[in-house]
């Protein structure tokens, strides 16, 4: 099977981009799954209700969050509602909504998605590698093809996190710094691996974000409501191929294409 992961899709122009792009890019790489990190689709901060049922209609089956994913307070109440909208599962007991799910594909194949939050520089919530090796166990009763999705800053703790899980899921996809990174690989044990899958969004921004709010922000230091850049789009995912029968990852390949 093929799994199209999008990476974090920022405001208007991401989820434009999505919408001109994704039909493109299934049909050319024969896709079974396409999951999406969502947490930034409504101007760049949290989700929304109609806006998850807009990208949704574009072809995206499983949408992943992060730190983000409370930004829209009317939202908490909401996720617990849609289960293809995961948060991270390392958020404290009571928190709403679910950490993870298994997907069934048309053929009949069942596919987990784990979404987990790293620590380094981030909020402090629980080990998700501790988190992960609990909701492993549970889930491998059901299918041996696992992503994860690890929304997290420091390269080092994603890192040290793809080779922890390597063998025992399909595939880990790094997300949340918005920048693509140049490493994707399939590890000893058959687990692909990316450190950061990148941004869907405005091209001409810094990490989504105005250009001009940012330096100046730099430069004075005082606090200003960002806004999400307009303009020209870059779409940045991974297709992952998996062997339907061990749930080892065969190829990675990052993509990244502009709109228009």
């Amino acid at each position: 099977m093929k799994v199209l992961f999008i990476g974090d899709i920022v405001g208007k122009t991401g989820r434009n981009t999505v919408k001109a792009l994704l039909p493109k890019l299934t049909d050319r790489y024969k896709i079974d799954l396409v999951i999406a990190n969502g947490e930034n689709i409504a101007g760049g901060f949290g989700l929304t209700e109609a806006l998850v049922s807009e990208i949704s209609r574009y072809g995206v089956h499983i949408i992943t969050t992060g730190n983000h994913v409370w930004d829209k307070k009317e939202f908490v109440n909401s996720i617990s509602k849609n289960n293809r909208v995961l948060r991270p599962a390392n958020y404290p007991p009571g928190a709403p909504g679910y950490g993870s799910l298994v997907f069934t594909l048309p053929t009949g194949l069942k596919v987990a998605v784990l979404n987990l939050s790293g620590r380094v520089f981030m909020s402090n919530l629980d080990c998700p590698f501790r988190a992960a090796r609990a909701e492993l166990e549970r889930i491998r009763e059901e299918t041996n093809i696992i992503i994860i999705d690890l929304h997290a800053e420091a390269t080092s703790e994603k890192i040290a996190f793809g080779y922890f899980v390597d063998g025992q899921v399909s595939a880990v996809f790094g997300t949340h710094t918005h920048v693509q990174t140049a490493d994707e690989k399939i590890l000893a044990n058959g687990t692909a691996y990316i450190t950061d899958v990148g941004m869907t969004g405005p091209v001409n921004s810094v990490i989504g974000i105005e250009t001009n709010q940012i330096i100046q922000r730099f430069l004075t230091g005082m606090p200003a409501r960002f806004e999400t850049a307009h303009g020209a789009g870059i779409l940045s995912a991974v297709v992952t191929e998996i062997n339907n029968e061990t749930g080892v990852a065969t190829a990675i390949q990052r993509l990244q294409l502009s709109y228009p």
